[in-house]
């Protein structure tokens, strides 16, 4: 097996730390510590043996992640490392060469490169950004075959923050009925909507539906590193073993701080704290956009610390995001690395005052190219 570059995480992952104002993150201002674990249970965390833990997660923590899906048990849950684990176990074990993917397109593309890297044949079915950042059921009617073996959904979406209507999800699920594919959905923005209720999920449209989600964005939470696989009893007790090849198991820390965070009266104020923090920086960002002479064309996200802007220059994204690195030291996502070239994606789930001056950063730089 050959894998293609990752473009997006090879960028992130040499300048996030490098860089003075990290504009490319799209999760929101991580938690500490302390506000998650609190005074009274720290004693219990330091107490807690560095031991394994068990390989498929803590019943503890499963009955806390199957909480979060109706009718699902904990024999149906399968703890990782981060979603990105979830995101490789599931496309090791289920592609085999020539099998065709049709993957919803912009999007993160990890499970795009690792699909072809496994012989898969991918088929975008594209957002449209005059369809307010949906697809056209034709479109999706047209690639779904008898050879399609995985739908691959985000939602809601990386990188426009859009959310799929019912209408669509339900589309999708009759999609993957019709034609036997297993509908993978990556969900791990959910619980991050700017307004509204929380997204639906799709779990429960199909019994071919498998849920992925994590930690990490509307949580605040990456550095713990929990992600999980929610499927069919059989379907999950097939991809364990895979599991067994990688990490084996999560860490004993993690498992523990996540059933804090998953927890009911936990969970609820961690998704209240990310809303709070989006609902408080999105219009920092929006003002800042348009005030912008005309150069930036976007359309609000529903849900995550994400917004992706179209401009009006004929100046390819990551040369772009190269030179507000080298000149102003600020990272942010350039759309060809979604495949969408012209487009920047912007976090806007930093502290306040950080995302007001990273900007400021970015506003010199289109000052300075309009002057010369």
């Amino acid at each position: 097996m050959k894998i293609e570059e990752f473009r997006m995480e090879r960028m992130q992952s040499t300048w996030e730390n490098v860089v003075e104002y990290n504009l490319s993150e799209s999760g929101v201002h991580p938690l500490t510590l302390r506000e998650l674990v609190g005074n009274e249970a720290l004693e219990g965390i330091l107490s807690l043996g560095l031991g394994y833990s068990q390989t498929n997660g803590t019943p503890e923590l499963r009955d806390e992640i199957a909480r979060l899906y109706a009718g699902a048990s904990v024999d149906q849950v399968l703890v990782t490392a981060g979603s990105s684990e979830a995101n490789f176990l599931l496309m090791w074990s289920l592609i085999e060469p020539g099998d065709e993917v049709v993957f919803m397109m912009p999007n993160y593309m990890q499970m795009w490169g690792l699909a072809r890297g496994f012989g898969a044949v991918v088929k975008p079915v594209w957002l449209r950004r005059d369809l307010g950042w949906a697809f056209d059921p034709d479109d999706l009617e047209r690639l779904v075959t008898p050879r399609t073996r995985l739908i691959v959904m985000t939602n809601p979406n990386n990188p426009t923050g859009a959310v799929l209507s019912r209408e669509a999800m339900r589309a999708v699920a009759a999609c993957a009925e019709r034609s036997g594919a297993w509908l993978i959905a990556d969900e791990v923005y959910r619980g991050a909507e700017l307004e509204g209720p929380v997204t639906p999920s799709f779990w429960g449209l199909t019994e071919r539906a498998v849920v992925v989600n994590g930690l990490s964005k509307a949580y605040g939470l990456p550095g713990v590193r929990i992600g999980w696989i929610v499927g069919p009893r059989d379907f999950v007790l097939k991809t364990w073993p895979y599991h067994d090849y990688t990490t084996i198991s999560p860490s004993v820390l993690s498992d523990r701080l996540a059933r804090l965070a998953l927890s009911p009266a936990n969970r609820e104020k961690i998704l209240q704290r990310t809303r709070g923090i989006l609902r408080a920086n999105f219009p920092i960002l929006k003002e800042w956009l348009e005030k912008q002479a005309g150069f930036f064309d976007f359309l609000p996200p529903a849900a995550g610390a994400i917004a992706f802007a179209a401009y009006h220059e004929d100046v390819n994204s990551t040369d772009l995001a190269n030179r507000l690195i080298r000149e102003k030291s600020v990272l942010v996502v350039p759309g060809d690395q979604f495949e969408m070239d012209r487009h920047l994606r912007f976090g806007f789930g930093s502290e306040a005052g950080y995302l007001k001056a990273g900007l400021a950063r970015v506003e010199e730089l289109l000052a300075e190219s309009r002057g010369r």
